[in-house]
């Protein structure tokens, strides 16, 4: 318990200087207690929701998907532009180089991090829908653990490698198609038209897969990017591949044998061939059925 406290006390004297003052970020504290509260959400509102009927919420998941959506096609066009200003080195980049561009995308990449705790909704909007099949440890592991990650990006490696650029560009492609695809589909006359959603997990597979490449390979050719943060990136997005490849190998990979399908009647677990757990940081728009 004392760790987070440690962290508040000498992030003044470890934080790159160009961040200091930023909201959120000269202490971990709120960070942390956002997370807990995030935690404590999701563990007091099942309980809380259990014996009450479901919210439907389609105007509010609209809007909500409408906002992330355009937040994160703003940081996937900031990100470009910033990073094409200064100049930087696809295989590799420092932390310093590149002068006011670094900074122009460490502003960027606030945002980013603050993104992380608007997508605590997408849980909320779980546990009020009553969807907690969807609330799975991939999910919940996601969204925690990205918060506070980048709370650490943000104070120690703002800007440079694959951390502060070519991954988060990557990401907020992803989530422009995501949340687009979400709001989507809270639309009824509109779900039709989602027939492409099996490319979104292979389109995560592929992001995650191509950052831990790119990441890599600026260990192999160093440029003066901490070598300590690249393999902890390399590390994480390691557990998101295996976590990703176990659900799509239970999704799309596994067929019950005849004796199974004699034994046991059709299930509505998998529909339109999706799993209950597609896309596990979505934000419970992915089930067909019409929201009570």
């Amino acid at each position: 318990a004392i760790l987070p406290f440690l962290i508040a006390h000498c992030i003044c004297f470890c934080s790159d200087s160009r961040v200091r003052g930023w909201f959120l970020l000269d202490s971990y504290l709120p960070t942390f207690f956002l997370t807990v509260v995030y935690l404590l959400s999701i563990w007091l509102g099942t309980k809380f929701m259990k014996n009450r009927p479901a919210f439907s919420l389609r105007g509010h998941l609209i809007v909500y998907n409408l906002g992330v959506t355009v937040l994160s096609l703003y940081m996937l066009i900031e990100l470009i532009l910033s990073s094409w200003e200064g100049g930087y080195n696809l295989q590799c980049q420092n932390l310093v180089s590149a002068g006011e561009a670094d900074i122009r995308v460490a502003k960027v990449l606030w945002w980013y991090y603050f993104s992380k705790v608007l997508e605590f909704m997408d849980t909320i909007f779980f546990v009020l829908r009553k969807k907690n099949s969807q609330i799975t440890f991939l999910h919940v592991y996601h969204h925690a653990t990205m918060f506070n990650i980048w709370w650490c990006v943000l104070n120690w490696i703002p800007c440079g490698q694959s951390k502060c650029f070519f991954g988060p560009t990557l990401n907020s492609f992803i989530h422009v198609l995501m949340y687009s695809y979400y709001g989507f589909s809270v639309i009824p006359s509109m779900r039709k038209y989602l027939w492409w959603k099996k490319y979104l997990t292979q389109a995560q597979l592929i992001q995650f897969l191509l950052t831990i490449i790119h990441t890599l390979s600026a260990a192999v050719k160093p440029c003066g990017f901490p070598f300590g943060c690249l393999m902890f990136q390399s590390s994480y997005m390691a557990t998101l591949v295996i976590l990703f490849i176990n659900f799509y190998i239970k999704t799309y990979q596994k067929r019950p044998s005849r004796t199974d399908m004699k034994k046991v009647p059709p299930v509505t677990e998998i529909r339109n061939g999706f799993h209950k757990d597609y896309f596990a940081a979505a934000n419970g728009v992915l089930n067909n059925k019409k929201a009570q």
